[in-house]
C-alpha cells in the first residue's frame, strides 16, 4: 500500500515519522567515494527507527543481482539520524530502494513513495545510479588527507633580509597597526624552515605574496610578480625548492574577487571612462568611476573603493587570471591554491580554474574561503576543500571559558557538520582554530592554555586537515585584526616552549598513526548537561578513543571497549581493564588518548 507523508502507526511504538524521512540522488546523499565505491546516505527522526537496509540491485537483472545492506547509523544530531552504507556495485550501477524498521513497523521507501506491505516490482520506482563515471568523481590530493598546515602571514613571520624592507618598517614586535610594515619577507622563511619542519607540519600556507600597496596584500597591483618587500620569483623558488627538500608543500593565496584601485586595467577605466578597453572587466554602474561618502559607483569587495570586484565571467578576465594561475604552478612548482572570498566569485570561473589547476598538477590542492556551507563548491567540479570557520566556531563555544554548550549538544554540532559533506571532503576540509581573520585562538579561550590544550587534542585527532596560524604554536595573543597579526617571537625565553612541545606531541601522534587521518569518526558517550565525552577513530587495523573532560571539577568515565590490549598513546603504558570496561578519572580540563592495535574491527 502506498502512503502519503504522514506516520505510519504501531500499537507498540512512536509511528515511524515519514516526514522526517529524507534521501535524495545527489550530493552528499548519494556519491561515489572513490572509482569503485558508492555511498548512500539517509536520514530519520532521531531515536524513530531502529534498522535501516538499502536494497540494492541491477535493474537489468534484479533476480541475479540484488543485495540487501545493513546501513550505519553514521550521526545523529539534535533532530535526525542518519545512516549510510557504502555499495561497490557490481556493473558499475544499481538501482535501490530502502526498508525501515522500528519494532513491529516496517516502511518501504523508494523514489515513488512510501509502501507498508511491501516494496513495489523492483526496479519500476526505485532510486537510480546510472553509472559510476571516475570522471564525476570529488577527487582530492591523497597528500592533503595526511596534511598538517602553517600558515604565515609574510610580512609578520621573520626578516630575513632588512635590504628590501618597506619604507616606514617599524621595529620587530612593536603594535602592529592596519597600515604597520615589519620587514618580513622570503628569506625570513627560508631562514625558519628548519624550526617549521621541527614542529612536524608537513604544507605551508603564505597569505598573499603578490605585488600590493598593503601589508596584507590582499589587494593586488601586479599578480605576475612577487612584492619587492617579500623578495622575488627566485627568492619564490628557492623558498619552495628548500621547502619540498624538507618535504613541505606550499600553497599560495590568490585573490581573484578583486583588485587593488592602483591594479593597471581599473586605472586605466579612471582614466578613460566607458571608452576604457577594460570597462567590462570591473561592475561599473555609471561615470565617471568615483567613490564619494563612502560608497563606490562600483562593485567593491565589502565596501572598500580600494578594492574593486572583478567580473570573472568576463572571458578576457578569465583568461588573464587563469594564465596567471598556469604560471605560478609551472614557474614556480606551487602545490595549490588558497582562493580569497572565493564564494563572491561565480562558478562558471572556479569550474574552469579547477580545470586549468589540474591539467598542470592533478595533485595540487584547491581551498575556497567560504565561511558557511559549501556543498555546492564540493561537487568534484571547483574546489577540493574550504576553510572549515564553522568547525572552529563550535570547538571555540564547547571550549571557551563560557561553555556555551554542553557535550552533547556539542556531538550534535560535529554531527551535524560532517553530515554536510560526502566522506572524501570531510577528510581534507581545513580545519583551523585561529586565522589572519579572527582573534588568537588563545585569546578566543580567554588566555587558558588547558582549555587551549582540549581544542588542540580535538582538532588534532578530528577528520579533516588541521592548520596553525604561525605564532599559536609558542603562544601568541591578540584580538581581531590588527591585534591578531602580531610579529612572531623568535626568542625561545619569550616563547611558550611547553605549549610548544605540546603541539609537537600532537603532531607527531597524527603523523605516526594514519588511523588518526583517515580512519572513520564516531561519538561513544555523551551526555546531556554534561562536559565530558568519549570519541574514537578507527580503521580495520586501530582503534582510538579519546576522553575529555571539559569542565572545571574531576570527572569519571566509563566506557566498554572492545577487547585488546589498550594503551596510553604518548606514555605506551597499560590501561587499566575490568575485562570490557575501561574507567578514566580526568582531572579539570584533561583529556586522555588510549589505543589498541589488536582490536576487533566495527567498520
Amino acid at each position: 500500500m502506498a502512503l502519503s507523508r504522514q506516520a505510519v502507526t504501531s500499537s507498540s511504538a512512536a509511528p515511524i515519522e515519514l516526514e522526517c524521512l529524507y534521501h535524495s540522488t545527489q550530493g552528499r546523499w548519494a556519491y561515489a567515494y572513490d572509482k569503485d565505491t558508492f555511498h548512500l546516505r539517509i536520514r530519520s527522526k532521531k531515536n524513530n527507527v531502529d534498522r535501516v537496509f538499502a536494497l540494492v540491485g541491477d535493474k537489468y537483472d534484479w533476480e541475479q543481482h540484488h543485495q540487501e545492506l545493513d546501513m550505519r547509523k553514521v550521526a545523529a544530531d539534535a533532530l535526525f539520524d542518519y545512516w549510510e552504507a557504502e555499495i561497490v556495485p557490481e556493473f558499475k550501477r544499481f538501482s535501490y530502494g530502502f526498508r525501515l524498521e522500528s519494532d513491529r513497523d516496517t516502511v518501504w521507501m523508494v523514489e515513488s513513495g512510501f509502501y507498508t506491505d511491501g516494496p513495489p516490482e523492483p526496479a519500476g520506482g526505485y532510486y537510480e545510479m546510472p553509472y559510476l563515471h571516475e570522471t564525476d568523481l570529488l577527487h582530492v590530493p591523497e597528500w592533503a588527507k595526511s596534511a598538517v598546515f602553517y600558515q604565515i602571514m609574510p610580512d609578520r613571520f621573520a626578516n630575513g633580509d632588512p635590504a628590501n624592507d618597506p619604507e616606514g618598517t617599524l621595529e620587530w614586535g612593536a603594535t602592529p597597526t592596519h597600515d604597520s610594515y615589519f620587514g618580513g619577507d622570503l628569506q625570513g622563511m627560508i631562514d625558519h624552515l628548519d624550526y617549521i619542519s621541527e614542529l612536524g607540519v608537513t604544507a605551508l600556507y603564505l597569505t598573499p605574496i603578490f605585488q600590493a600597496p598593503s601589508n596584507h596584500k590582499y589587494d593586488t597591483v601586479d599578480y605576475g610578480t612577487v612584492d619587492a618587500s617579500f623578495g622575488d620569483l627566485d627568492k619564490l623558488k628557492q623558498l619552495v625548492e628548500q621547502a619540498h627538500a624538507k618535504e613541505l608543500k606550499v600553497v599560495l593565496d590568490a585573490v581573484f574577487n578583486h583588485t587593488s584601485s592602483e591594479f593597471a586595467p581599473f586605472k586605466d577605466v579612471l582614466e578613460h571612462g566607458a571608452d576604457s578597453k577594460y570597462a567590462d572587466w570591473f561592475h561599473i554602474h555609471d561615470y565617471p568611476v568615483q567613490a564619494a561618502d563612502g560608497r563606490a559607483n562600483y562593485d567593491t569587495f565589502g565596501f572598500f573603493s580600494g578594492m574593486p570586484k572583478l567580473n570573472t565571467a568576463n572571458p578576457e578576465v578569465k583568461d588573464y587570471l587563469l594564465d596567471i594561475t598556469r604560471f605560478w604552478l609551472k614557474e614556480a612548482g606551487i602545490d595549490g591554491w588558497r582562493l580569497d572570498v572565493a564564494n563572491e566569485v561565480d562558478h562558471g570561473f572556479w569550474r574552469d580554474f579547477r580545470k586549468a589547476v589540474k591539467e598542470i598538477n592533478p595533485e595540487a590542492f584547491i581551498i575556497g574561503e567560504v565561511w558557511s556551507d559549501s556543498l555546492s563548491w564540493l561537487q568534484g567540479d571547483q574546489f577540493d576543500s574550504v576553510m572549515n570557520y564553522p568547525f572552529s566556531d563550535r570547538l571555540l563555544k564547547f571550549f571557551g571559558p563560557g561553555n556555551e554548550m554542553d557535550a552533547d549538544t556539542f556531538a550534535d554540532e560535529i554531527y551535524g557538520l560532517l553530515m554536510r559533506y560526502p566522506r572524501q571532503a570531510n577528510e581534507v576540509l581545513f580545519n583551523l582554530l585561529a586565522s589572519h581573520d579572527t582573534p588568537r585562538v588563545l585569546t578566543r579561550l580567554g588566555g587558558d592554555k588547558q582549555r587551549l590544550k582540549l581544542a588542540l587534542t580535538f582538532l588534532f585527532t578530528f577528520t579533516g586537515t588541521p592548520c596553525i596560524f604561525y605564532g599559536d604554536e609558542i603562544g601568541l595573543t591578540g584580538e581581531d585584526d590588527p591585534d591578531c597579526r602580531k610579529c612572531m617571537i623568535w626568542e625561545e625565553d619569550r616563547q611558550d616552549r611547553e605549549l610548544l612541545r605540546f603541539y609537537q606531541s600532537l603532531i607527531a601522534l597524527r603523523k605516526e598513526h594514519e588511523v588518526l587521518r583517515t580512519g572513520r569518526f564516531r561519538f561513544l558517550q555523551r551526555y546531556p548537561g554534561s562536559l565530558g565525552f568519549v570519541y574514537e577513530r578507527w580503521d580495520e587495523r586501530t582503534r582510538f578513543t579519546i576522553w575529555m573532560n571539559n569542565s572545571d571539577k574531576p570527572l569519571a568515565l566509563t566506557q566498554s571497549l572492545d577487547e585488546g590490549t589498550w594503551l596510553d598513546a604518548f606514555s605506551g603504558g597499560p590501561v587499566e581493564q575490568d575485562g570490557e570496561q575501561v574507567r578514566i578519572t580526568l582531572g579539570p580540563l584533561e583529556s586522555r588518548i588510549l589505543y589498541c592495535r589488536q582490536a576487533g574491527s566495527k567498520a
